[in-house]
């Protein structure tokens, strides 16, 4: 039996983390049609998302602290230095534009590759969806590349996962349910 001094159940908690995915990966798709329209503009607003991405995971991070400070505290510790490693590397890569060795649309590719890797490898710590969605930005960065149709190819596999993660977590939820009684 679940413990009762938690402030969100597990249910809301599936919903809240699901609601993050499903507009993560809005704003994902959004920034790939900002990417494919200006380069430029795909650069600034996927160093935008870094941060985004960290308050997110934040957010996660917290829901699954059950709200205890002092868990709160050692998540938004890893958090920050996780994403601040992040903000370092995408530095290097502005710093690698500016010297003339990589185009500004090499460098918006670029920085969704890391933002990408930054958030499977987040992932690990805050739960497999948000892993999915550095999965989903991994494979929306090698698809613009290849398909000049990518963004209806994207909002497929974007709900794809979306339906996929439903199907995941009502079969989840289904076994526990068969197991309890």
């Amino acid at each position: 039996m679940q413990e009762e001094d938690t402030l969100i159940t597990e249910k809301s908690r599936f919903h809240i983390e699901e609601a993050i995915l499903v507009l993560l990966l809005i704003l994902s798709l959004i920034g790939i049609g900002i990417m494919d329209y200006s380069s430029a503009d795909g650069y600034s607003y996927w160093l935008i998302m870094v941060f985004v991405f960290c308050l997110f995971a934040i957010i996660i991070g917290w829901l699954q602290s059950k709200h205890r400070s002092e868990d709160f505290k050692l998540v938004f510790r890893e958090q920050s230095i996780h994403w601040a490693t992040s903000l370092l590397v995408i530095g290097g890569l502005f710093l690698i534009h500016q010297s003339g060795r990589i185009s500004q649309q090499d460098s918006a590719l670029v920085v969704l590759l890391i933002l990408s890797l930054s958030t499977m490898l987040d992932g690990l710590r805050v739960g497999w969806r948000f892993s999915l969605v550095g999965l989903f930005l991994c494979a929306a960065a090698v698809v613009s590349i290849y398909t000049s149709h990518f963004l209806w190819m994207e909002l497929t596999i974007a709900l794809l996962i979306v339906g996929a993660t439903v199907l995941y977590d009502l079969w989840q939820e289904k076994r526990q349910n068969h197991d309890t009684n």
